[in-house]
């Protein structure tokens, strides 16, 4: 008879219902030796029946691995990340792997602990967002030969495998649009400083205004602190201006949120009294009036790749680091102020 309920399986209990040794019952759920089809076919209904699971840090211990990986990111930073980690999560199942997601709130002693936590479970690689200011945590992965991708935020290492979207020519290609319709000062709402995303934004700004012919002016950039709050906040700043900007590129959706709810507060409409774009592209930016123009990342193949990528460097630890960046699409839409909108 199966046991109750109440009561927590055992390999004992599968060997007894399968009417096999406990060795047998062993090899067939760690797959330390092969058995007889028939045999395995017993224990494998017995487990079935059962519904026996083993206890998977006990069988790290002989197989060397959990066949899990852990993802710390920060859950409240955007909202992109909830695609992102579903994109992870169906890639590593593909791949016969289980998730175990830890959120950093983006802050390192959070994000260090969180790391530590991970690490105790005996995860077989982490996928990690770095926080603003990190820098000793992944150190301190790649020291300790931890596999590790890091997602969506990267770094100027070359020892670490990385991968996210393409920042610098996309961000410019936002600010050379606006330029194309005739601005000539055009602002800049920037995420959260110490973000590699941040800068690389920030970059890509002051390269389409160079490319455009026109001159930077710290003025017309104000920090949006990635929040819905900050990008509110930030645009108030800049219309404050002596001379403020006829244009503006928002570095995220979430400030965009901010910045859509300041214009309606004052009266003014996206596209009409200000036009703008922004580097992020959301299930609603086809719906507010007037639509969004936008540059989209690129999440699930983000997601894709990340797992790819830790999974290659947990079955060959020696080989070379791997930075990817993948192109985002700009969709083209009517708050930049195009009388005619059209697709890319």
């Amino acid at each position: 008879m199966p046991p109750s309920r109440s009561s927590r399986p055992t390999q004992r209990d599968i060997a007894e219902l399968a009417g096999v040794s406990i060795t047998t019952v062993s090899h067939v759920v760690n797959g330390t030796r092969a058995v007889a089809e028939d045999t395995k076919l017993a224990v494998l209904r017995a487990i079935e029946q059962t519904g026996y699971t083993g206890d998977a840090i006990a069988r790290s211990l002989v197989t060397g691995g959990t066949r899990s990986i852990g993802v710390a990111i920060s859950l409240i930073a955007n909202p992109y990340f909830a695609v992102l980690i579903q994109a992870i999560e169906r890639e590593a199942a593909l791949a016969g792997y289980t998730v175990l997601l830890a959120d950093t709130h983006d802050a390192v002693d959070t994000e260090r602990e969180t790391v530590r936590t991970l690490r105790s479970r005996r995860v077989d690689g982490l996928l990690i967002t770095p926080s603003p200011g990190d820098g000793s945590v992944i150190g301190e992965l790649i020291s300790l030969d931890v596999p590790t991708v890091l997602i969506d935020r990267l770094s100027t290492r070359t020892d670490v495998d990385q991968v996210g979207a393409e920042n610098i020519q996309s961000t410019s290609a936002l600010t050379a649009h606006l330029a194309s319709l005739g601005h000539q000062r055009i602002g800049m709402i920037s995420g959260t400083a110490g973000l590699s995303t941040s800068e690389e934004r920030i970059l890509g700004y002051r390269l389409g205004l160079g490319r455009s012919g026109l001159t930077w002016s710290e003025d017309l950039v104000a920090c949006g602190q990635s929040s819905q709050a900050g990008g509110a906040l930030a645009l108030s700043t800049l219309l404050a201006l002596p001379s403020p900007p006829t244009a503006l590129v928002v570095a995220n959706d979430t400030m965009m949120v901010g910045v859509l709810h300041e214009l309606r507060k004052r009266g003014l409409r996206a596209g009409i009294d200000l036009p703008v774009v922004v580097y992020d592209d959301v299930e609603w930016a086809d719906l507010v009036d007037p639509p969004l123009t936008t540059m989209a990342q690129p999440i699930e193949e983000i997601g894709t790749q990340a797992v790819r990528l830790l999974l290659a460097r947990i079955n060959d630890p020696a080989r070379k680091a791997q930075t990817m960046r993948i192109p985002p699409t700009l969709r083209h839409r009517a708050s930049c102020g195009c009388a005619l909108v059209h697709s890319h």
